[in-house]
């Protein structure tokens, strides 16, 4: 009878099964290969003399503005200015009722008078008792009261001058008349309003425009810096050693007259470490206007030895402190704290924390961190798009 040879057969499957096994362990067992590094581009710092402009937003304000309102009660009877024209200082822009003043004041003229008169029979008196008394032809005790009479009706007649005078005013104040010169806006009142002394509403407001301020915010750390440029002779200064400034209008245009700083604010802003700069310029068009949005540049004359980085390169902490990556001779990456000075085009000038020779990543920040070893490319501005550090 046939019996099949499973025994003998069992030892050889179970050989070809471990072998199996243990190949299959090892391939498990291998690790794989490294990754090829990032590839990330970079410049070499090298200082180059530059020009150094600080450019910063500002607002136009008005160099004067007055608020017409009237000193007087009453009813407007007149407007005699066209709205949107220059007027002049003493230029009269309302006139209102002055039928109530008119008559205030020939009535203080009038006492003013009576007062003169009795003041000048009261002196008379007075001169004529003088010799009498001498004379014991009058008593000392109607002499004194002759002076006093005389000395009082001098005394009414100060009192009438001074009404006299405030009548004057309030009439005077019928006419209401520009406080400066400059150009008036639209009328806010129309003949026949009443208006009142000490009205919260204006009547119009004058605004002048020739000159204009500018009032930028300039950090604090830029201040000081522009004032050591300005006292070593790097920032040209006229006789009245104010900085000049040229301006750049909203729509990318550069105003044609250029304009100087004029003062800062003695406070520095807590909430953004920025103090007020105003810069004067002459307007004789009135091309600028007061509420306009406008950048300010300041030349800072050549720095000769700046460096500079691409603005992409420059990414900054949790702190808000602003850093570059840099590689060394290993092409190992690793972060730098920077001080960074005014732009200069699409560069950020570097004042701290860079030296020539160094190699900083321009691109590929987002895939790169500090310690690895990386693939460095010189950097290609025309074929690179900006990158920022994730």
């Amino acid at each position: 009878m046939y019996r099949p040879r499973t025994r003998q057969m069992t030892p050889l499957l179970l050989s070809a099964v471990s072998l199996l096994a243990l190949t299959a362990c090892e391939k498990k067992a291998a690790k794989p290969p490294p990754p090829p590094p990032q590839t990330a581009e970079f410049i070499t710092v090298s200082p180059r003399a530059v020009h150094v402009t600080t450019e910063l937003p500002g607002r136009i304000s008005s160099y004067e503005i007055a608020m017409v309102r009237p000193q007087v009660n009453g009813v407007i009877q007149k407007r005699l200015f066209t709205e949107g024209t220059d007027v002049v200082a003493g230029q009269q822009l309302y006139q209102i009722d002055p039928r109530v003043y008119q008559a205030a004041y020939d009535s203080a003229s009038g006492q003013l008078a009576q007062a003169k008169a009795n003041a000048f029979t009261a002196r008379a008196k007075f001169e004529r008792y003088g010799p009498l008394v001498k004379a014991h032809a009058v008593s000392k005790q109607e002499y004194d009261d002759a002076r006093a009479a005389s000395d009082a009706a001098d005394a009414q007649v100060l009192i009438a001058k001074g009404q006299v005078e405030n009548a004057a005013v309030n009439l005077n104040y019928t006419q209401v008349r520009a406080p400066i010169t400059g150009r008036i806006g639209r009328s806010l009142q129309t003949v026949g309003a009443l208006v009142a002394t000490g009205q919260a509403a204006n009547l119009s407001v004058i605004t002048r425009l020739d000159p204009i301020y500018v009032d930028v915010n300039l950090p604090a750390v830029s201040l000081l810096r522009l004032r050591e440029e300005v006292a070593s002779g790097r920032i040209q200064t006229g006789d009245d050693k104010s900085a000049p400034v040229s301006l750049k209008m909203e729509d990318g245009t550069t105003y044609k007259d250029p304009g100087k700083i004029q003062f800062n604010e003695v406070n520095v802003d807590q909430a953004t470490a920025t103090v007020v700069v105003r810069a004067v310029f002459p307007n004789p068009d009135h091309l600028l206007l007061p509420g306009m949005y406008v950048h300010a540049s300041l030349d800072e004359g050549i720095n000769p030895d700046a460096i500079l980085v691409p603005q992409q390169a420059l990414f900054r902490n949790t702190r808000a402190e602003p850093e570059v990556m840099v590689l060394d001779s290993d092409n190992k990456a690793s972060i730098r704290n920077v001080t960074t000075g005014p732009a200069h085009g699409t560069d950020w000038i570097i004042t701290d924390g860079l030296k020539p020779g160094d190699r900083v990543v321009v691109t590929g920040l987002q895939k790169i961190h500090p310690g690895d070893k990386v693939n460095p490319q010189p950097y290609s501005e025309d074929t690179s798009a900006p990158a920022d550090r994730k």
